[in-house]
């Protein structure tokens, strides 16, 4: 188990799902020790509505998250060097943090984590496979950073 960084970008295709999950879940498992913020590599989608439900399930609240990419990030002011670690949650997004970040000292992980989208007929199927990538994103901080 590491150390708290003082701050952590995730990072997906659109910022709809994986990785606004993954801010809301990181936000409410250590407050606000870490600065956390997500990105996308385009920003064409608004937050799941199945990823809404999942989360409030366990107390997370990602009604109000906006979506952003990459370049909407460094728009509103906040460079990717300002990042101790970006945290990749796709191919895509992997490929994107790599060449952005190409000068700088800072570390891009590869967390590949399940897209539920498209996954499942029904309502509740479809909600199962949203679980099971925001349990997988649960799983893998507590592993990274402990539980608090």
């Amino acid at each position: 188990m590491q150390n708290l960084p003082q701050s952590v970008l995730f990072c997906c295709d659109h910022n709809a799902v994986r990785s606004p999950m993954a801010e809301g879940i990181m936000k409410k498992l250590y407050g606000f020790d870490t600065y956390v913020q997500s990105v996308g590599v385009v920003n064409d989608l608004d937050v799941d509505g199945f990823a809404i439900a999942v989360c409030r399930e366990i107390g997370v609240e990602l009604d109000k998250h906006q979506s952003r990419s990459f370049e909407d990030l460094e728009e509103m002011g906040e460079t990717l060097s300002g990042f101790d670690v970006i945290i990749a949650m796709s191919p895509a997004s992997q490929r994107a943090a790599l060449d952005l970040t190409r000068f700088y000292h800072l570390t891009v992980e590869y967390w590949p984590i399940m897209d539920p989208t498209g996954l499942g007929e029904t309502r509740e199927t479809k909600l199962n496979a949203y679980r099971q990538t925001r349990d997988q994103i649960r799983e893998r901080l507590k592993e990274k950073w402990g539980d608090r």
